[in-house]
């Protein structure tokens, strides 16, 4: 596992420079297992630090798969990874040699793919519209790329990753029961967010 202060979402990228002696063991152990896909956990840190350990972390978390990995100086890896399943913890294990967890898939029930294909669109809409507003702001770069994939499962994550909202908000979206409640809990979010960019506008 490799607990972080940011949420991963299925579908997003994740690049990491990883320096500290555990998570450097943790790339070698993976690299070294010809049998599976280079994967570890990513989970979210509700209190403490990133570097060091002794921190608490939230039980929904993300699979991530690396696709690209550079060796550098000094023992230090560039790795690239890309978040492909959702997990729930079951139990946080010793952190030896890093840290540890027993994990189940967590996978999405059934969808009705057309009508969640709409609310996509919706969802991406105003996604868009709040994108805009803070970039007037110069909260975020403007013409950033938030297209999302055709698959809306996927789509569904992907929004979360793309909109201007924090990691609880994110969080919340990871962990959503089912997709339709992720686009409403990502539209409250929006609320929100928005509610902010218009208030500070004026």
């Amino acid at each position: 596992m490799f607990p972080l202060g940011s949420v991963l979402l299925p579908g997003e990228a994740l690049p990491l420079h990883v320096f500290e002696p555990r998570y450097r063991q943790l790339v070698i152990d993976l690299l070294a297992d010809d049998e599976h896909d280079p994967e570890f956990g990513v989970a979210l840190i509700e209190r403490g630090h990133e570097v060091g350990g002794g921190d608490v972390r939230r039980d929904v978390g993300t699979v991530a798969r690396m696709v690209q990995v550079e060796a550098l100086d000094g023992g230090r890896y560039a790795v690239v990874a890309v978040g492909v399943r959702r997990i729930r913890v079951r139990a946080w294990l010793p952190d030896d040699p890093y840290p540890l967890a027993d994990v189940d898939d967590w996978p999405d029930g059934h969808a009705d793919t057309a009508q969640l294909a709409i609310e996509i669109a919706a969802s991406l809409a105003r996604v868009h519209q709040t994108y805009r507003l803070a970039a007037e702001l110069g909260d975020v770069p403007a013409g950033a790329d938030l297209r999302v994939s055709d698959d809306p499962l996927l789509a569904s994550y992907q929004l979360g990753a793309i909109a201007p909202i924090g990691p609880d908000d994110r969080y919340r979206v990871l962990a959503a029961d089912t997709p339709a409640q992720r686009l409403a809990v990502l539209d409250a979010a929006l609320d929100d967010v928005e509610a902010v960019l218009r208030f500070r506008q004026f």
